[in-house]
Protein backbone atom coordinates (compact mmCIF):
# COMPACT_ATOMS: atom_id res chain seq x y z
CA UNK A 1 0.00 0.00 0.00
CA UNK A 2 1.05 3.78 -0.59
CA UNK A 3 1.67 5.68 2.45
CA UNK A 4 1.31 8.83 0.47
CA UNK A 5 -2.60 9.41 1.44
CA UNK A 6 -5.74 8.15 3.43
CA UNK A 7 -7.07 4.30 2.55
CA UNK A 8 -10.17 4.45 0.85
CA UNK A 9 -12.88 1.69 0.32
CA UNK A 10 -14.72 2.59 -3.49
CA UNK A 11 -17.30 0.17 -4.21
CA UNK A 12 -19.21 0.46 -7.36
CA UNK A 13 -22.46 -0.74 -8.71
CA UNK A 14 -21.86 -2.98 -11.69
CA UNK A 15 -23.20 -1.60 -14.56
CA UNK A 16 -21.65 0.23 -17.17
CA UNK A 17 -23.16 3.69 -16.68
CA UNK A 18 -21.95 3.41 -13.00
CA UNK A 19 -19.14 1.66 -13.05
CA UNK A 20 -17.11 3.55 -15.36
CA UNK A 21 -17.46 7.14 -14.26
CA UNK A 22 -16.74 5.92 -10.56
CA UNK A 23 -13.66 4.03 -11.68
CA UNK A 24 -12.36 7.06 -13.81
CA UNK A 25 -13.10 9.29 -10.56
CA UNK A 26 -10.89 6.79 -8.82
CA UNK A 27 -7.86 7.43 -11.02
CA UNK A 28 -8.32 10.91 -10.34
CA UNK A 29 -7.91 10.13 -6.74
CA UNK A 30 -5.43 8.25 -7.21
CA UNK A 31 -3.13 10.94 -8.71
CA UNK A 32 -3.80 12.96 -6.10
CA UNK A 33 -2.57 10.72 -3.29
CA UNK A 34 -5.02 8.36 -1.78
CA UNK A 35 -4.84 5.13 -1.48
CA UNK A 36 -7.68 2.83 -2.87
CA UNK A 37 -9.16 -0.36 -2.23
CA UNK A 38 -11.87 -1.34 -4.97
CA UNK A 39 -14.41 -3.83 -4.43
CA UNK A 40 -15.70 -6.19 -7.39
CA UNK A 41 -16.78 -9.46 -7.72
CA UNK A 42 -14.68 -11.77 -10.22
CA UNK A 43 -16.30 -11.20 -13.66
CA UNK A 44 -15.78 -7.50 -13.04
CA UNK A 45 -12.24 -7.60 -12.64
CA UNK A 46 -11.12 -7.27 -16.11
CA UNK A 47 -13.22 -3.35 -16.33
CA UNK A 48 -10.44 -2.70 -13.77
CA UNK A 49 -7.59 -3.70 -15.77
CA UNK A 50 -6.43 -0.74 -17.51
CA UNK A 51 -7.02 1.70 -13.87
CA UNK A 52 -4.42 -1.23 -11.92
CA UNK A 53 -1.50 -1.20 -14.56
CA UNK A 54 -1.78 2.76 -14.59
CA UNK A 55 -2.08 2.85 -10.54
CA UNK A 56 -0.16 -0.47 -9.03
CA UNK A 57 0.86 0.64 -6.00
CA UNK A 58 -1.52 2.86 -4.93
CA UNK A 59 -4.82 0.98 -5.86
CA UNK A 60 -5.45 -2.47 -4.78
CA UNK A 61 -8.73 -5.07 -5.20
CA UNK A 62 -10.71 -6.57 -2.90
CA UNK A 63 -12.65 -9.68 -4.99
CA UNK A 64 -15.47 -11.04 -3.21
CA UNK A 65 -17.80 -14.06 -4.52
CA UNK A 66 -21.28 -12.86 -6.37
CA UNK A 67 -23.64 -13.76 -4.05
CA UNK A 68 -26.43 -15.95 -5.05
CA UNK A 69 -29.56 -14.78 -6.23
CA UNK A 70 -33.02 -16.41 -7.42
CA UNK A 71 -33.97 -13.72 -10.18
CA UNK A 72 -30.42 -13.45 -11.31
CA UNK A 73 -29.07 -16.06 -13.89
CA UNK A 74 -25.85 -17.98 -12.75
CA UNK A 75 -22.57 -16.23 -13.97
CA UNK A 76 -24.15 -12.98 -14.41
CA UNK A 77 -22.52 -10.22 -11.99
CA UNK A 78 -23.24 -7.14 -14.17
CA UNK A 79 -26.80 -5.56 -15.59
CA UNK A 80 -25.26 -5.16 -18.56
CA UNK A 81 -26.38 -9.30 -19.17
CA UNK A 82 -29.79 -8.29 -17.48
CA UNK A 83 -32.96 -6.34 -19.16
CA UNK A 84 -33.42 -2.84 -17.67
CA UNK A 85 -35.84 -4.73 -14.62
CA UNK A 86 -32.71 -6.44 -13.37
CA UNK A 87 -31.25 -3.16 -11.18
CA UNK A 88 -33.91 -4.69 -8.31
CA UNK A 89 -32.33 -7.96 -8.12
CA UNK A 90 -28.95 -6.60 -8.15
CA UNK A 91 -29.38 -3.64 -5.60
CA UNK A 92 -30.77 -6.73 -3.86
CA UNK A 93 -28.03 -9.28 -4.11
CA UNK A 94 -24.94 -6.87 -3.70
CA UNK A 95 -26.12 -6.23 0.11
CA UNK A 96 -25.36 -10.05 1.14
CA UNK A 97 -22.04 -8.57 0.68
CA UNK A 98 -22.41 -6.80 3.84
CA UNK A 99 -20.92 -9.69 5.99
CA UNK A 100 -18.28 -10.45 4.36
CA UNK A 101 -16.61 -6.72 3.28
CA UNK A 102 -17.26 -6.35 7.70
CA UNK A 103 -15.13 -9.48 8.43
CA UNK A 104 -12.89 -7.85 5.20
CA UNK A 105 -12.22 -4.88 7.66
CA UNK A 106 -12.07 -6.51 10.69
CA UNK A 107 -9.06 -8.64 9.60
CA UNK A 108 -7.15 -5.87 8.04
CA UNK A 109 -3.98 -4.39 9.33
CA UNK A 110 -4.57 -1.19 7.56
CA UNK A 111 -8.59 -0.70 6.75
CA UNK A 112 -10.04 1.73 4.50
CA UNK A 113 -10.63 4.81 6.69
CA UNK A 114 -14.03 5.53 4.27
CA UNK A 115 -16.04 4.31 1.91
CA UNK A 116 -16.82 5.70 -1.46
CA UNK A 117 -20.04 3.81 -3.19
CA UNK A 118 -22.69 3.95 -5.93
CA UNK A 119 -26.07 5.21 -4.77
CA UNK A 120 -27.72 2.42 -5.53
CA UNK A 121 -25.71 0.98 -2.38
CA UNK A 122 -26.74 2.75 0.33
CA UNK A 123 -26.98 0.34 2.85
CA UNK A 124 -22.90 0.54 2.84
CA UNK A 125 -23.54 3.78 4.94
CA UNK A 126 -25.30 1.27 7.80
CA UNK A 127 -21.96 -0.79 7.52
CA UNK A 128 -19.72 2.62 7.49
CA UNK A 129 -21.69 3.35 10.79
CA UNK A 130 -20.82 -0.14 12.48
CA UNK A 131 -17.43 0.73 11.32
CA UNK A 132 -17.19 4.04 13.02
CA UNK A 133 -16.15 5.62 9.07
CA UNK A 134 -17.84 7.65 7.05
CA UNK A 135 -19.88 6.75 3.77
CA UNK A 136 -19.77 8.97 0.77
CA UNK A 137 -22.66 8.77 -1.74
CA UNK A 138 -21.08 8.85 -5.30
CA UNK A 139 -24.26 9.99 -7.93
CA UNK A 140 -23.21 8.90 -11.33
CA UNK A 141 -26.64 10.86 -12.69
CA UNK A 142 -26.70 14.55 -12.20
CA UNK A 143 -28.22 16.84 -9.73
CA UNK A 144 -31.61 17.52 -10.95
CA UNK A 145 -32.41 13.71 -11.08
CA UNK A 146 -30.52 12.82 -7.83
CA UNK A 147 -32.99 15.71 -6.12
CA UNK A 148 -35.97 14.22 -7.77
CA UNK A 149 -35.32 10.85 -7.29
CA UNK A 150 -34.30 11.31 -3.97
CA UNK A 151 -37.91 13.71 -3.03
CA UNK A 152 -39.34 10.65 -4.47
CA UNK A 153 -38.29 8.05 -1.69
CA UNK A 154 -38.34 10.74 1.12
CA UNK A 155 -41.98 11.88 0.47
CA UNK A 156 -44.02 8.88 -1.29
CA UNK A 157 -46.00 11.17 -3.42
CA UNK A 158 -49.61 9.00 -3.00
CA UNK A 159 -51.44 8.59 -6.44
CA UNK A 160 -54.85 10.05 -6.75
CA UNK A 161 -55.44 7.41 -9.09
CA UNK A 162 -53.96 4.62 -9.64
CA UNK A 163 -55.06 3.11 -12.77
CA UNK A 164 -53.90 6.73 -14.16
CA UNK A 165 -50.33 6.50 -15.80
CA UNK A 166 -50.89 10.22 -16.72
CA UNK A 167 -51.19 11.40 -13.31
CA UNK A 168 -48.79 14.22 -12.63
CA UNK A 169 -45.60 14.03 -10.26
CA UNK A 170 -43.57 16.90 -9.44
CA UNK A 171 -41.71 18.88 -6.27
CA UNK A 172 -42.66 22.18 -6.28
CA UNK A 173 -39.27 23.13 -4.39
CA UNK A 174 -37.26 21.31 -6.91
CA UNK A 175 -36.02 24.43 -9.31
CA UNK A 176 -37.89 24.78 -12.58
CA UNK A 177 -40.57 22.49 -10.65
CA UNK A 178 -40.07 19.77 -13.10
CA UNK A 179 -43.75 17.45 -13.30
CA UNK A 180 -43.71 14.02 -14.70
CA UNK A 181 -46.57 11.69 -15.91
CA UNK A 182 -46.29 8.32 -13.74
CA UNK A 183 -45.52 6.03 -16.18
CA UNK A 184 -42.06 8.28 -16.91
CA UNK A 185 -41.23 7.68 -12.89
CA UNK A 186 -38.28 5.59 -12.67
CA UNK A 187 -39.43 2.14 -12.82
CA UNK A 188 -37.91 0.74 -9.78
CA UNK A 189 -39.66 3.43 -7.70
CA UNK A 190 -42.99 2.63 -9.33
CA UNK A 191 -42.84 -1.11 -8.67
CA UNK A 192 -42.43 0.33 -4.98
CA UNK A 193 -45.19 -2.25 -2.72
CA UNK A 194 -45.82 -1.08 0.69
CA UNK A 195 -44.93 -3.76 3.22
CA UNK A 196 -42.85 -5.84 0.67
CA UNK A 197 -39.12 -6.38 1.81
CA UNK A 198 -37.78 -5.87 -1.31
CA UNK A 199 -39.21 -2.68 -1.94
CA UNK A 200 -38.72 -1.53 1.81
CA UNK A 201 -34.93 -2.67 1.53
CA UNK A 202 -34.66 -0.30 -2.08
CA UNK A 203 -36.22 2.42 -0.35
CA UNK A 204 -33.95 2.22 2.67
CA UNK A 205 -30.72 2.38 0.04
CA UNK A 206 -32.12 6.09 -0.70
CA UNK A 207 -32.87 7.31 2.18
CA UNK A 208 -29.31 6.19 3.91
CA UNK A 209 -28.09 8.29 0.72
CA UNK A 210 -29.27 11.27 2.62
CA UNK A 211 -28.01 9.84 5.85
CA UNK A 212 -24.61 9.47 4.28
CA UNK A 213 -21.42 12.24 5.23
CA UNK A 214 -21.19 13.80 1.72
CA UNK A 215 -22.29 13.23 -1.61
CA UNK A 216 -20.28 13.50 -5.05
CA UNK A 217 -21.90 13.83 -8.43
CA UNK A 218 -20.91 13.72 -11.94
CA UNK A 219 -22.02 17.33 -12.83
CA UNK A 220 -20.43 20.83 -12.95
CA UNK A 221 -21.81 24.18 -11.74
CA UNK A 222 -22.14 26.00 -15.08
CA UNK A 223 -24.47 23.14 -15.62
CA UNK A 224 -26.29 22.46 -13.01
CA UNK A 225 -25.83 25.69 -10.18
CA UNK A 226 -29.25 25.80 -9.08
CA UNK A 227 -29.90 21.73 -8.52
CA UNK A 228 -26.39 21.51 -6.55
CA UNK A 229 -27.37 24.74 -4.54
CA UNK A 230 -30.97 23.09 -3.78
CA UNK A 231 -29.07 19.77 -2.34
CA UNK A 232 -26.93 21.79 -0.57
CA UNK A 233 -29.97 23.34 1.24
CA UNK A 234 -31.77 20.01 1.08
CA UNK A 235 -29.29 17.62 2.48
CA UNK A 236 -28.62 20.51 5.19
CA UNK A 237 -24.31 20.06 5.13
CA UNK A 238 -22.30 21.60 2.28
CA UNK A 239 -20.42 18.51 1.65
CA UNK A 240 -21.46 18.43 -1.67
CA UNK A 241 -18.92 18.44 -4.71
CA UNK A 242 -19.95 18.35 -8.19
CA UNK A 243 -16.74 17.28 -10.25
CA UNK A 244 -17.37 16.39 -13.49
CA UNK A 245 -17.71 16.01 -16.51
CA UNK A 246 -15.87 12.77 -14.90
CA UNK A 247 -14.33 11.78 -18.53
CA UNK A 248 -11.99 8.95 -19.70
CA UNK A 249 -8.31 9.82 -18.56
CA UNK A 250 -6.23 11.07 -21.66
CA UNK A 251 -3.41 8.97 -23.41
CA UNK A 252 -0.81 11.17 -21.12
CA UNK A 253 -2.74 10.12 -17.54
CA UNK A 254 -3.95 6.99 -17.68
CA UNK A 255 -6.25 4.36 -19.01
CA UNK A 256 -8.65 4.68 -22.18
CA UNK A 257 -10.22 1.42 -22.96
CA UNK A 258 -13.75 0.79 -22.00
CA UNK A 259 -16.47 -1.40 -21.84
CA UNK A 260 -16.36 -4.85 -24.11
CA UNK A 261 -16.23 -6.37 -26.76
CA UNK A 262 -17.21 -5.29 -30.29
CA UNK A 263 -17.88 -6.16 -34.13
CA UNK A 264 -15.59 -3.19 -35.47
CA UNK A 265 -11.89 -2.01 -34.07
CA UNK A 266 -12.42 1.73 -32.65
CA UNK A 267 -9.22 2.30 -35.06
CA UNK A 268 -11.83 1.12 -38.39
CA UNK A 269 -14.55 3.01 -37.04
CA UNK A 270 -12.41 6.44 -36.85
CA UNK A 271 -10.79 5.74 -40.00
CA UNK A 272 -14.19 5.26 -41.22
CA UNK A 273 -15.17 8.94 -39.84
CA UNK A 274 -12.10 10.24 -41.63
CA UNK A 275 -13.80 9.71 -45.22
CA UNK A 276 -17.06 11.79 -44.32
CA UNK A 277 -17.30 15.46 -44.44
CA UNK A 278 -17.51 17.66 -41.31
CA UNK A 279 -21.07 17.45 -39.47
CA UNK A 280 -22.15 14.83 -41.76
CA UNK A 281 -22.93 11.82 -39.65
CA UNK A 282 -26.08 11.01 -36.92
CA UNK A 283 -24.44 8.50 -34.32
CA UNK A 284 -27.08 6.31 -32.90
CA UNK A 285 -26.88 4.96 -29.66
CA UNK A 286 -29.10 4.00 -26.68
CA UNK A 287 -26.17 2.96 -23.95
CA UNK A 288 -25.16 -0.16 -22.54
CA UNK A 289 -28.68 -1.19 -21.04
CA UNK A 290 -31.53 -0.63 -23.14
CA UNK A 291 -32.08 -3.55 -26.13
CA UNK A 292 -35.15 -2.66 -28.48
CA UNK A 293 -37.45 -4.46 -30.09
CA UNK A 294 -36.87 -5.98 -33.39
CA UNK A 295 -40.04 -3.76 -34.00
CA UNK A 296 -38.07 -0.69 -32.91
CA UNK A 297 -35.17 -2.07 -34.92
CA UNK A 298 -36.72 -2.60 -37.76
CA UNK A 299 -38.48 1.01 -38.26
CA UNK A 300 -35.39 3.01 -36.89
CA UNK A 301 -32.73 1.38 -39.68
CA UNK A 302 -35.72 1.73 -42.05
CA UNK A 303 -35.64 5.84 -40.91
CA UNK A 304 -31.65 5.70 -41.27
CA UNK A 305 -32.59 4.25 -44.70
CA UNK A 306 -34.64 6.64 -45.82
CA UNK A 307 -33.38 9.53 -44.44
CA UNK A 308 -30.16 9.56 -46.59
CA UNK A 309 -28.10 10.39 -43.78
CA UNK A 310 -24.78 9.10 -42.81
CA UNK A 311 -24.29 7.22 -39.46
CA UNK A 312 -23.21 4.67 -36.58
CA UNK A 313 -25.15 2.62 -35.59
CA UNK A 314 -24.35 0.71 -32.13
CA UNK A 315 -26.86 -2.23 -31.79
CA UNK A 316 -27.18 -4.14 -28.16
CA UNK A 317 -28.20 -7.72 -28.41
CA UNK A 318 -30.66 -9.16 -26.41
CA UNK A 319 -29.24 -10.34 -22.89
CA UNK A 320 -29.24 -13.80 -20.75
CA UNK A 321 -32.05 -12.23 -18.77
CA UNK A 322 -34.28 -11.58 -21.95
CA UNK A 323 -37.10 -13.74 -22.40
CA UNK A 324 -37.92 -14.40 -26.02
CA UNK A 325 -34.56 -13.79 -27.05
CA UNK A 326 -35.54 -13.18 -30.46
CA UNK A 327 -37.50 -10.97 -30.64
CA UNK A 328 -34.51 -8.43 -29.44
CA UNK A 329 -31.73 -6.51 -31.09
CA UNK A 330 -32.08 -8.02 -34.63
CA UNK A 331 -30.99 -5.77 -37.50
CA UNK A 332 -33.48 -5.84 -40.47
CA UNK A 333 -32.25 -8.69 -43.60
CA UNK A 334 -30.38 -6.75 -46.21
CA UNK A 335 -30.28 -3.62 -43.99
CA UNK A 336 -26.55 -3.49 -43.55
CA UNK A 337 -25.70 -4.19 -47.81
CA UNK A 338 -28.17 -1.58 -48.36
CA UNK A 339 -25.91 1.13 -46.25
CA UNK A 340 -22.40 -0.15 -47.56
CA UNK A 341 -20.30 2.80 -47.24
CA UNK A 342 -23.19 5.23 -46.02
CA UNK A 343 -23.75 3.47 -42.58
CA UNK A 344 -21.57 1.96 -40.19
CA UNK A 345 -23.03 -0.80 -37.53
CA UNK A 346 -21.54 -1.83 -34.55
CA UNK A 347 -22.21 -4.21 -32.40
CA UNK A 348 -21.36 -4.10 -29.40
CA UNK A 349 -19.39 -1.87 -27.20
CA UNK A 350 -19.00 1.02 -29.57
CA UNK A 351 -16.01 3.56 -28.87
CA UNK A 352 -18.53 6.39 -27.79
CA UNK A 353 -16.64 9.33 -26.34
CA UNK A 354 -13.77 9.26 -29.82
CA UNK A 355 -16.93 9.02 -32.20
CA UNK A 356 -18.82 11.65 -30.62
CA UNK A 357 -15.75 14.19 -30.50
CA UNK A 358 -14.50 13.13 -34.02
CA UNK A 359 -14.80 16.63 -36.52
CA UNK A 360 -17.87 14.31 -39.00
CA UNK A 361 -20.50 14.24 -36.25
CA UNK A 362 -23.35 16.36 -36.10
CA UNK A 363 -26.00 14.49 -33.72
CA UNK A 364 -26.37 11.89 -31.42
CA UNK A 365 -29.29 10.06 -31.58
CA UNK A 366 -29.62 9.14 -27.26
CA UNK A 367 -31.57 7.69 -24.85
CA UNK A 368 -30.59 10.55 -22.77
CA UNK A 369 -28.68 8.65 -19.97
CA UNK A 370 -26.57 10.58 -18.27
CA UNK A 371 -22.88 9.56 -19.09
CA UNK A 372 -24.06 10.15 -22.78
CA UNK A 373 -25.36 13.90 -22.37
CA UNK A 374 -22.43 14.57 -20.53
CA UNK A 375 -19.99 12.71 -23.20
CA UNK A 376 -22.50 14.83 -25.67
CA UNK A 377 -22.11 18.09 -24.11
CA UNK A 378 -18.32 17.85 -23.76
CA UNK A 379 -18.15 16.69 -27.54
CA UNK A 380 -20.20 20.30 -28.69
CA UNK A 381 -22.76 17.49 -30.24
CA UNK A 382 -26.59 18.44 -30.13
CA UNK A 383 -28.96 15.38 -29.43
CA UNK A 384 -32.26 13.44 -31.13
CA UNK A 385 -33.58 12.54 -27.58
CA UNK A 386 -35.29 9.59 -27.15
CA UNK A 387 -35.52 9.14 -23.26
CA UNK A 388 -36.67 5.02 -22.07
CA UNK A 389 -36.09 5.30 -18.33
CA UNK A 390 -34.39 5.81 -15.63
CA UNK A 391 -33.35 9.15 -15.20
CA UNK A 392 -33.33 9.60 -19.16
CA UNK A 393 -37.05 11.56 -18.86
CA UNK A 394 -35.54 14.32 -16.58
CA UNK A 395 -32.15 14.79 -18.32
CA UNK A 396 -34.38 15.27 -21.52
CA UNK A 397 -36.00 18.37 -19.29
CA UNK A 398 -32.75 20.05 -18.99
CA UNK A 399 -31.39 18.89 -22.70
CA UNK A 400 -34.78 20.23 -24.88
CA UNK A 401 -36.48 22.62 -22.41
CA UNK A 402 -33.61 23.87 -20.58
CA UNK A 403 -30.64 24.23 -22.66
CA UNK A 404 -32.11 23.95 -26.15
CA UNK A 405 -29.45 21.42 -27.27
CA UNK A 406 -31.40 18.60 -28.26
CA UNK A 407 -34.98 17.91 -30.10
CA UNK A 408 -37.42 15.18 -28.44
CA UNK A 409 -38.12 12.74 -31.06
CA UNK A 410 -39.83 10.11 -29.17
CA UNK A 411 -40.27 8.87 -25.51
CA UNK A 412 -40.69 5.25 -24.18
CA UNK A 413 -38.71 1.82 -23.87
CA UNK A 414 -41.80 0.37 -25.61
CA UNK A 415 -42.71 2.76 -28.06
CA UNK A 416 -42.56 2.37 -31.85
CA UNK A 417 -40.27 5.81 -33.68
CA UNK A 418 -41.85 5.49 -37.18
CA UNK A 419 -39.60 5.64 -39.83
CA UNK A 420 -40.98 8.90 -42.04
CA UNK A 421 -40.89 10.39 -38.63
CA UNK A 422 -37.36 9.41 -38.14
CA UNK A 423 -35.88 10.45 -41.39
CA UNK A 424 -37.54 13.90 -41.13
CA UNK A 425 -35.75 14.49 -37.87
CA UNK A 426 -32.61 13.52 -39.22
CA UNK A 427 -33.11 15.49 -42.14
CA UNK A 428 -33.37 18.72 -39.48
CA UNK A 429 -29.28 17.77 -38.71
CA UNK A 430 -28.53 19.51 -41.83
CA UNK A 431 -30.47 22.60 -41.55
CA UNK A 432 -29.61 26.07 -40.16
CA UNK A 433 -31.42 25.66 -37.33
CA UNK A 434 -29.29 22.14 -36.43
CA UNK A 435 -26.41 24.86 -37.01
CA UNK A 436 -27.76 27.18 -34.46
CA UNK A 437 -28.37 24.24 -31.90
CA UNK A 438 -24.22 23.53 -32.34
CA UNK A 439 -23.09 26.45 -31.42
CA UNK A 440 -25.27 26.30 -28.27
CA UNK A 441 -23.53 22.74 -27.53
CA UNK A 442 -19.93 24.01 -28.42
CA UNK A 443 -20.71 26.85 -25.77
CA UNK A 444 -21.78 24.41 -22.92
CA UNK A 445 -18.89 21.98 -24.62
CA UNK A 446 -16.76 25.37 -23.73
CA UNK A 447 -18.46 25.59 -20.33
CA UNK A 448 -18.22 21.72 -19.40
CA UNK A 449 -14.06 22.07 -20.51
CA UNK A 450 -13.14 24.85 -18.60
CA UNK A 451 -14.53 23.41 -15.25
CA UNK A 452 -12.50 20.56 -15.54
CA UNK A 453 -9.20 22.18 -16.52
CA UNK A 454 -6.93 23.51 -13.62
CA UNK A 455 -8.87 26.25 -12.03
CA UNK A 456 -12.05 25.46 -12.85
CA UNK A 457 -15.09 24.64 -10.61
CA UNK A 458 -14.76 20.79 -10.97
CA UNK A 459 -11.17 20.59 -10.87
CA UNK A 460 -10.83 22.89 -7.67
CA UNK A 461 -13.57 20.76 -6.50
CA UNK A 462 -11.76 17.73 -6.69
CA UNK A 463 -8.83 18.78 -5.35
CA UNK A 464 -10.73 19.98 -2.48
CA UNK A 465 -12.30 16.28 -1.98
CA UNK A 466 -9.02 14.57 -2.37
CA UNK A 467 -7.88 17.23 0.79
CA UNK A 468 -11.09 16.63 2.55
CA UNK A 469 -10.44 13.25 2.38
CA UNK A 470 -6.48 13.48 3.32
CA UNK A 471 -7.07 15.27 6.50
CA UNK A 472 -10.18 13.51 7.53
CA UNK A 473 -10.07 9.86 6.83
CA UNK A 474 -7.28 8.68 8.79
CA UNK A 475 -6.96 5.45 10.75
Amino acid sequence: MSESGAHILVFPYPAQGHMLPLLDLTHHLAIRGLTITILVTPKNLPILKPLLSTHPKSITTLVLPFPLHPAIPAGVENTVDLPAGGFRSMMSALSDLHDPILAWFRDHPSPPAAIISDMFLGWTHRLACQLSIRRYVFSPIGALAYSFTYSLWRDMPIRKNAGDDNEMVGFAEIPNSPVYPWWQISPVFRSYVRGDPISEFIRDVYLCNGSSYGLVLNTFDGLQGAHLDYLVKDLGHDRVWSIGPVLPPSDRVGPTERGGPSSIAPSEVISWLDTCRDHTVVYACFGSQAVLTNKQMEELCLGLEKSGVKFILSVKGATRGHDNKGDYGSIPLGFEDRVVGRGLVIKGWAPQVMILQHRAVCAHLTHCGWNSTLESIVAGVPMLAWPMGADNYLNATLLVDQLDVAIRVCEGEETVLDSDNLARFLAETMSHKWKERRARAMALSKAALDAISEGGSSFNNLDSFAKHLSENCQP
